[in-house]
């Protein structure tokens, strides 16, 4: 078990005891086929605190949102990847359709999204202290990946 990859409840202790003076940054998503638009939003979220949680959709949530022919890549592995990345400090997987639960017991003090939301949709606003939106990366969505590959090699 990668010790970075943790369920919520395990993590809340955790950051309990290490937080003292600590800025913890929150972000979540499917990460379902992981690309630069993800790396730099990540790398991003880490320059705004100490402590990086990535919140991972579990692979029902990830169906409920995005339909039948997703996720691509199971929880496991999609969590798996993103704990490997050294600017990733925590993956926490949720399957709620958001992550407010997950934000309300982990308590971040910042939360950062993908510009494609605005401020009003983002989910646990009202429960940080700052909300960032970062500009995403013209061409890269797992949604227009998918659908090139698609026009490349057929369904």
């Amino acid at each position: 078990m990668n010790s970075k990859i943790l369920n919520r409840v395990a993590l809340a202790k955790l950051l309990a005891q290490k937080r003292r003076g600590k800025k913890v940054v929150f972000t979540n998503g499917c990460f379902d086929m992981l690309h630069v638009g993800h790396v730099r939003l990540l790398k991003k979220a880490k320059s705004l605190g100490d402590v990086l949680i990535v919140g991972l959709n579990s692979d029902a949530s990830l169906r409920k949102l995005k339909g039948p022919g997703r996720p691509l890549v199971d929880e496991k592995s999609r969590a798996e990847v993103l704990a490997a990345l050294s600017f990733v400090d925590y993956v926490v997987v949720f399957g709620e359709d958001t992550p407010a639960q997950t934000i309300k017991i982990l308590k971040p003090e910042v939360l950062i999204k993908g510009g494609d939301y605005d401020i009003s949709e983002i989910v646990g606003r009202d429960m940080v202290k700052k909300v960032v939106r970062f500009p995403l990366v013209k061409g890269f969505s797992t949604s227009s990946l998918i659908k090139k590959i698609v026009r490349v090699y057929g369904r």
